[in-house]
């Protein structure tokens, strides 16, 4: 039998809400058809978003909303997304799939979303092909309140007052699609461009973000900050300009041209995907490792702005679009990857995955009115009380490695556990068998358990929801526990997700 112990009383971190963030970009059908319908379409909708899609985003309570990419941001120029949508200009969309992108979401769309949302924003600038003019200008259009050129032109448009940017990106995966930059040469262009992100409302300032590594390049994180700012001195510990440094980083078993299908795989498959997942811990650890020689007190968050599986697309559809299926394999890997950012809280204080709907590990698909959510959604849902609370110790005592060959050797369980405002300790289980349930003994430092709720989502690996089937799989109450001498004990079925709430 496995332990988890669990010490409520020592507190590890702060668990940031935004970790628990979300990804849009102008991809395939995520916005168009996924987000955004407009406002003559016959699906429901308010002033032209989804109202389904809207509704459910809102209950799973999403922290802030990345936009407009990915590697459409250092391409996409703002001023053709502004004004009559009669009159925006068109553009080839050359990143994905070669489509016309028509502009009519654009920045009053965005912050529409956002506010029916309720989250934060997060907006990502062009670096790769736009001018620093370009971005100033549109830091002041978004957000500047006094009398200038650019608010003239958004009160034009329709909005008087300015709008709230928590989040701004200075570019994005600058060491490929956003201009195959060397990281000195990015350094460079970062401290001038974030020069000119100005903080017009200096009770809200923005928090500038840099582009971060692809995955294992520490070079690139080396080269980064050593451009930003020297080695910190006594006393004088540098911001090196930024409040955050991105790290890009998917989960595909195959290659990167051979990623293999989102349904059908076996059980090698299966494990080699969640070694994969769990790299991300590492991951975080070296990135980390040199991040601390520049920023000791942890004042940067490491911004996880895109992470999730990327499989082959579903077969007949569009290879530029990423649209592709979402089983249990997806949700155990959102809930080890969760588990993860929650445990380096901190210095993870931000995570996007990619992307929200209709695109690579979504949350929600949709095919013309009728939206379906996926296991990941669920995930998301059932972690949701970990937002804004506490990180307290825990460990498994009795966690043994399983697994198909040598190298896809994983841990039979993984864990995180925080207490929140209210005093409920929040325990999320993910197990990572295929097939075998996992007897659990769940003890605490002090606390006497006298009100518990669970729920669980489970099915065997391949399980997923169709348009026809929506509801095959879907988060339960779990109740198959008992409390014996103040511990917890349960059962985690094979390849599924639990959420207890205890106090």
């Amino acid at each position: 039998m496995a332990k988890i112990l669990i010490n409520e009383k020592n507190r590890k971190g702060h668990i940031n809400p935004e970790i628990y963030g979300h990804f849009s970009e102008h991809l395939g059908r995520c916005i168009y058809e996924g987000l955004y319908v407009g406002e003559d379409s016959d699906i429901p909708n308010v002033n032209g978003m989804r109202k389904d899609v809207v509704d459910a985003l809102k209950e799973m309570q999403i922290p802030v909303l990345r936009w407009p990419g990915g590697c459409f941001a250092d391409e996409y120029h703002w001023k053709d997304g502004i004004g009559p949508k009669e009159t925006r200009k068109k553009m080839v969309n050359t990143h994905w799939g070669g489509v016309v992108e028509d502009n009519s979401f654009g920045t009053h769309e965005f912050f529409e979303l956002c506010e029916q949302l309720g989250c934060k924003t997060y907006v990502n600038g062009n670096v790769g092909s736009g001018t620093v003019q370009e971005m100033s200008e549109w830091v002041e259009y978004m957000t500047f309140d006094g009398v200038s050129p650019m608010a003239e032109l958004r009160r034009k448009n329709g909005h008087e007052k300015p709008w709230k940017i928590d989040y701004f990106g200075v570019g994005n995966e600058n060491w490929g699609c956003g201009g195959s930059m060397t990281p000195e040469y990015y350094g460079n262009l970062y401290r001038r461009y974030q020069t000119y992100v100005r903080h017009y409302d200096h009770a809200a300032p923005i928090q500038k973000i840099c582009c971060g590594a692809n995955v294992a390049d520490y070079f690139w994180t080396e080269g980064v900050l050593k451009t930003c700012f020297e080695l910190p001195q006594p006393n004088n510990i540098p911001t090196g300009y930024m409040d955050g440094l991105s790290l890009h980083y998917y989960v595909h078993p195959g290659g990167w041209d051979n990623k293999g299908s989102a349904t059908e795989f076996d059980e090698a498959v299966w494990y080699k995907t969640m070694a994969k997942a769990l790299y991300m811990e590492e991951l975080i650890e070296r990135h980390g490792a040199i991040m601390d020689r520049y920023d000791p007190e942890k004042k940067i968050g490491m911004m996880v702005d895109e992470w999730g599986c990327w499989f082959d697309v579903e077969p007949g559809t569009n290879p530029g679009f990423l649209y592709q299926q979402n089983t249990m394999r997806d949700a155990v890997v959102a809930g080890v990857s969760m588990n993860i950012f929650n445990r380096h809280c901190d210095r993870v204080k931000m995570a996007c995955i990619a992307q929200m709907v209709n695109v690579l590990q979504s949350v929600i698909l949709t095919e013309g009115p009728k939206m379906i959510l996926t296991p990941t959604y669920h995930v998301f849902h059932m972690y949701r009380h970990h937002q804004d609370a506490e990180l307290v110790e825990s460990c498994i005592d009795g966690n043994r490695m399983i697994g198909t060959g040598a190298d896809n050797q994983v841990p039979f369980l993984n864990e995180s556990v925080s207490v929140d405002k209210d005093g409920y300790v929040n325990v999320t289980v993910a197990n990572l068998s295929t097939k075998e349930d996992a007897p659990v003994e769940m003890s605490f430092m002090e606390l006497m358990p006298k009100e518990i709720t669970a729920a669980v989502l489970k099915g065997e690996m391949h399980a997923h929801n169709t348009f026809d089937e929506p509801e095959n799989v879907k988060e339960e109450t779990f109740d198959a526990y008992e409390v014996k001498d103040g511990k917890v004990c349960f059962t985690a079925p094979a390849c599924s997700v639990i959420s207890f709430r205890v106090r």
